[in-house]
């Protein structure tokens, strides 16, 4: 699928997360976006984005320092961290993005089983399945109504888990619109 042949998307951990986790993520952009990628913490931690009332990290604020230290050699940054994360007008996000931008983050901190007491395999289908769903707002992809889609919002796990990893046919030819628009 891939249009832009030097272009690559820098997958940026923040603090202490898994390489199973961020390779996982890794191989994911490849097979479904078909770009390279290249594993480079940007920020050391988010401290900055903590509201001590909510005890979450508020994801847009992560997104502007993204942005700010994003290289220009990658055409996407998706950050990664542990940490829990909201927005004001939710509880929590699974992940949040720039709509039509260069940054999108993940928390794996509800999507991840912990391995003594859960389902690594269900752990890492639920990661990947929201990273791309957020890199895949960053190429302008609204949400999709399909539930199968990856970019269907998923207010809980299980929406997550029934969703599968694939973008239906109307968001791969949006998708396909926005890598044509990125190549010039």
């Amino acid at each position: 699928m891939r249009m832009i042949p030097q272009a690559s998307i820098l997958i940026s951990p923040i603090g202490e997360i898994p390489d199973w986790i961020s390779n996982s993520v890794a191989e994911t952009i490849v097979k479904v976006f078909g770009f390279k990628t290249r594993v480079v913490p940007l920020l050391p931690d988010i401290v900055f984005a903590y509201d001590e009332k909510r005890t979450q990290y508020y994801s847009t604020k992560i997104l502007g320092e993204l942005e700010k230290n994003a290289p220009k050699d990658c055409i996407k940054v998706l950050a990664i961290t542990r940490e829990d994360l909201f927005i004001p007008i939710l509880t929590h996000v699974y992940g949040e993005a720039q709509l039509g931008g260069r940054t999108a983050i993940v928390s794996i901190s509800r999507l991840i089983d912990y391995p003594e007491t859960g389902d690594l395999k269900k752990s890492r289908e639920r990661i990947v399945k929201e990273a791309a769903h957020e890199l895949g707002h960053t190429f302008d992809l609204r949400h999709c109504e399909d539930q199968h889609c990856i970019m269907h919002y998923c207010r809980k796990l299980e929406d997550v888990d029934y969703k599968s990893d694939q973008f239906c046919r109307y968001c791969r030819i949006f998708l396909s619109d926005a890598f044509k628009v990125l190549a010039g």
